[in-house]
Order: C-alpha cells, then structure tokens, then sequence
C-alpha cells in the first residue's frame, strides 16, 4: 500500500516545496498551491529557488497545479504553509485555516492529513481538525486522520544537519501516528522519532526556537555589558568554555522565521493557560533590539575616531539569516541598517547570496554588487558567508578608505592576529 501512495503537499514555498522534492524521489507527488504565478514558474522551471534545489527538483516527480481537484486523488496529504505573527506579535495562522477549507472540500475519505507548520499547543486538534471536518463532511479518526510534522532544516539549508537530524512526527492516534512514521521514514536519512501526542510535538518545536533564543539573548547581554566595560566577549566565552557543563553560543543578531515567532507562539499559548512567560518575552524582546545597539555601538566608534558622522560610509556585508544561505526574512540586520541611516550615515549593503529583488520589495533596501562597493569609513561584517572568510582581511582592507579604518566582526570570524595595523577591530 504504501509503495503506490499518491501524496499531496499543498504550498509550494520555502517549508512545502522542499519536502515535495523529497517525496518526489520516491513518489508520485501532487504539489498545490493557490497562487497561479507560483504554479506557473515551477511548471516552467523558471523558479525562486536554489541552484541546488533547482537539479534535485528534475529529479522529482512532482505534478504542479493550482487546482485543488487534484488533492481529491491523494491518499496522504501535506500541509505546509507559513505560519507567523501579526504586527501585535500574535500568531495569525490564517494560511492554515484557508489550506484546511481548501483540503477538507476536496480530500477523498479515508485519506491522512499531516501539518507540517509550526503551530502553538494544541492548534492542530483545536482548529485545525474542526475546520477538516467542517469542510469535508467527514469525521476525524474514523473516516479521514490527522497527524502532525514538525517543520524542520531542509538539506538545501544544511545538507550535514539535514542528514543528522531525526523526523519528528505524531499521529491523533498509535496507528496513524505508525503509518505517519512509515511514510516519513522513506525520506528522513536520520529516522523517524514518534512523539506521545500531537500536543508535544507541536510544544517540542517551538520551544526548541525558544530555547535557542533564550541563550541567544543571555550571549548578547553579556556582549553589551562586555562592550561597556571594554572587555573582549570571546576572550571571556574561550575561558568559560573549559568549563565541562558550559553550553557555547555566540552573541549574535538573531533572526529566522523560527527564532522570531516561535517563542511568541508559545507565549500566546501560555498566557492564554494563564502563566505570563516572563523570561520568554523578556529574551524576545531583547534580541529584537540588538540591530540598533549595534548600530549605536557602530556610530559612538565613528565619532571616537573623529570622524564625521554625516559624511561617513558604513559597508554592510552580509544580509542574509545564516551563513551561505539566500533567506532574508525576519533579519534583525534590517533594524541595524535603518538606525545607522537614522544617524545620518550613507550606508551600502552587499551580499552575493541575497536576492536583490525580495531585498528591495520587502525592505526597500538595495544591495550593491560587491565591484561597485564605493570606500568605507567602516565595514560591518554581519554575516560570514565563505567567501567572506576566503578573501579575509585582504578584501576588507580593500573596501576601507585609504585600507584604514574600523571593522566590526559581528560573529568574530576574522583573526585578530592578522589585523592590518591601521585597522580598528570590533568584535560583539
């Protein structure tokens, strides 16, 4: 049975198209989504995604349509679409609620409905599975079955994480929550765990966002307190790291869909129990004004080295989440870049891995093209990609006016002991 499975997975962005990709190797795949365009670009393979992503996608079999008659014909269905916060910071899961209409019209009896989004506790069983019935006319757990996957690294993120990494899946039963598993295990390399209930595994992701954002937060603290008391924040985390117990993370600007939604989904959740999540707001919050610390960091050095505020350049480099990856949604970057032109300084940003296009729409910020780059007063090197390390100092030195000037190595990856002397060293 499981061999001839027809699998559905309805929206083809950054979270759905990856796992169609990966059921298309090994299956017959429907892959949905509503917006005609979107259809028509992956039909065409004229498409928004990766280079790599692009050769595996040939590889696949994957029927692309905007038609939801299609989803009539698949036994096993895949909701996969984005889930995010509002501008109170509340989650808004209205994409899920229209994928849910969407498939309880059209589903076939008997079929397995997973969500493979990230949802707050309880989500799944509470709204989802009602608007399924809703729709379809048919009953949850006799006559169709809900199941849930977490949303997880794709290998076009992280091929060595991605590979390392078990799928977490749960079923609104044992059985269903079994075949969820065997169908998932066909793709996931690392295996599959089952957790005791779709309640927990939608709880174990988001806190496993939130616990990194905690950390994250505790890091860039001691960052700031580092830099008001002049002392190197690595030189205190390579000491404290000897420490057998020590967890290491790094002060950073953190960013992602996950990182900065998850904890307001589970904070929702736990107000709404009634418990205020103290610390869990307190770390949200606190990394979200990291970009503009920075930005004040950066100008409060311009002014310490005489220079006019006005008339400096800042080079970014870097404009993405994460090392040699082109996702730029939810980039504290942003907030850093606004506060340094809200001081007055001419600010240009470069990023080979960026794309300039949702740069420029979601933003209004235009990246520069690393050979049109014009003399810094100072360089930010927001995010290592590897060819940023590669050119090293050598490259740097060349953006600054004169090869003299201030770098700040947000995620310290240059090495200090070959700093050209006329150069000032920043690290957070």
């Amino acid at each position: 049975m499981i061999d001839k499975l027809k699998i559905a997975v309805v929206g083809m962005g950054d979270a759905g198209l990856p796992v169609a990709i990966e059921f298309g190797k090994k299956y017959s795949v429907i892959g949905f989504d509503s917006e005609a365009d979107r259809i028509e670009s992956l039909i065409d393979r004229f498409s928004y995604i990766p280079e790599m992503m692009a050769e595996d996608l040939k590889k696949a079999e994957i029927e692309f349509t905007d038609d939801p008659l299609k989803l009539n014909d698949a036994g096993f269905i895949i909701i996969a679409v984005p889930t995010i916060v509002n501008s109170s910071n509340h989650p808004d899961f209205t994409q899920v609620m229209k994928a849910s209409k969407t498939v309880g019209k059209y589903m076939k009896k008997g079929a397995v409905v997973v969500y493979e989004s990230t949802f707050y506790p309880g989500l799944t069983e509470e709204k989802c599975i009602p608007v399924l019935e809703k729709y379809s006319g048919l009953e949850a757990g006799e006559e169709f079955f809900v199941g849930y996957s977490q949303e997880q690294i794709t290998p076009y993120e992280n091929k060595e994480v991605f590979s390392k990494t078990k799928k977490v899946v749960a079923g609104q039963s044992k059985e269903v929550g079994d075949f969820i598993a065997e169908v998932y295990g066909q793709i996931a390399e690392a295996g599959v765990y089952k957790a005791k209930s779709i309640r927990v595994a939608e709880t174990a992701k988001i806190f496993e966002s939130t616990h990194r954002d905690v950390n994250f937060a505790l890091m860039n603290e001691l960052a700031l307190i580092c830099n008001k008391l002049e002392i190197d924040t690595q030189d205190v985390l390579e000491t404290v790291s000897i420490k057998r117990k020590f967890q290491k993370f790094s002060p950073s600007l953190v960013g992602g869909f996950s990182t900065s939604n998850d904890p307001y989904f589970l904070a929702y959740k736990g107000i709404a129990a009634g418990h205020y999540p103290i610390l869990t707001l307190s770390a949200r919050r606190f990394n979200e004004q990291m970009g503009a610390a920075l930005a004040q960091i950066v100008v409060k050095k311009i002014v310490e080295r005489n220079y006019s505020v006005e008339k400096s350049r800042v080079t970014v480099l870097g404009f993405t989440d994460k090392e040699d990856e082109p996702n730029v949604y939810n980039i504290q970057i942003v907030d850093m870049i606004r506060e340094l032109q809200e001081f007055g300084l001419d600010v240009q940003v470069a990023d080979p891995l960026a794309h300039p296009e949702k740069a420029e729409s979601l933003f209004g910020i235009e990246l520069t093209p690393h050979s049109d780059l014009l003399p810094a007063s100072a360089v930010i090197l927001a995010v290592p990609h590897t060819n940023f390390k590669k050119a090293g100092w050598q490259k740097i030195e060349q953006l600054l006016t004169n090869k003299e000037g201030i770098v700040f190595d947000i995620k310290s990856m240059l090495d200090q002991k070959e700093k050209p002397a006329k150069i000032e060293l920043w690290r957070l």
